[in-house]
C-alpha cells in the first residue's frame, strides 16, 4: 500500500475529535404543563411587586398595568384582552401547538396575577427593590416558557419571530421596546417610577439576553 492511501495527521486528529451529534429528547406534555405553570406562578410575583409599588414594565403587560391603574380592570383581565389580537400571528408563523400553549400562559397568568393578588399583600416594598427582583422573577418566568415552545403573547411573539428569522438577541428587542412603552406611560405614572420601571425592563430583559441567544437553546418541542 502506498503512503498516499494511508490517513493524514490531520484526518487522524479529524476521526479521533468528531462526535456523533446528539439529539436532545422532547419536553413530555406533563413537563410542558408544569414548567408554564410554575412559570405564570414565577412572572405572577413580579407583576404584584410591579402593582404594589406603581411600576410598569412593557409589552401588553405594560399595557395591562396602565389599564389597571386608570381604569377598573384588573391587570389579569386586562392582560388577557390585549393578547387576543397576536395569536393570529402565532398561528401563522409559529403554528397551533405553539399558539395554544401561549394562550394557556397567559391564560394561566391573567389568573395568577389576580389570585396572587388575594393571597400575599406587602406592607412596605422600596420600589428600587420591587424593580430589580420583580424584573428577574419575570425575566426567568420568561425563560421557562421560551424554552418549553411557549410565551405571554403580545411582544414576546414578535421578539421570537424576529429572533428566529433576523438572529437578533430577543432579550435586547425586548428591552429597546419595552423601554420605549415604559416612557410613553408619562402621563398615568409619576417620572420616578418610570425612570425605577426602566431599571426593572432593564433586569427582566439582562436575564433574557444572557440566558437564551438565539440558536442555542430555542426548546425541543
Amino acid at each position: 500500500m502506498s503512503t498516499t492511501d494511508q490517513p493524514s495527521t490531520e484526518q487522524i486528529k479529524e476521526t479521533l475529535t468528531k462526535k456523533e451529534p446528539t439529539s436532545n429528547p422532547k419536553h413530555t406534555r406533563l413537563e410542558d404543563i408544569q414548567a408554564m405553570v410554575l412559570g405564570t406562578l414565577i412572572i405572577s410575583l413580579g407583576v404584584n411587586l410591579f402593582i404594589q409599588t406603581g411600576l410598569l414594565s412593557g409589552g401588553s403587560a405594560g399595557l395591562a398595568f396602565l389599564i389597571q391603574y386608570s381604569t377598573s380592570f384588573s391587570f389579569g383581565q386586562a392582560f388577557f384582552v390585549i393578547n387576543l389580537p397576536f395569536y393570529v400571528l402565532a398561528i401563522i408563523h409559529f403554528g397551533w401547538e405553539f399558539t395554544l400553549k401561549t394562550f394557556f400562559a397567559v391564560f394561566c397568568l391573567s389568573v395568577f396575577s389576580d389570585l396572587t393578588a388575594m393571597m400575599i399583600s406587602f406592607e412596605s416594598v422600596n420600589p428600587i427593590y420591587a424593580s430589580v427582583v420583580g424584573g428577574s422573577l419575570i425575566g426567568v418566568g420568561f425563560l421557562m416558557l421560551f424554552r418549553h415552545n411557549a410565551s405571554l403573547g403580545g411582544l414576546n411573539i414578535l421578539a421570537r419571530y424576529v429572533a428566529e428569522k433576523y438572529g437578533i438577541s430577543m432579550g435586547k428587542f425586548q428591552m429597546v421596546a419595552d423601554c420605549c412603552i415604559v416612557l410613553l406611560s408619562v402621563f398615568v405614572v409619576d417620572f420616578t417610577l418610570i425612570a425605577i420601571s426602566i431599571v426593572g425592563a432593564v433586569a427582566l430583559n439582562m436575564i433574557i439576553a444572557v440566558n437564551h441567544k438565539p440558536g442555542r437553546y430555542m426548546g425541543n418541542v
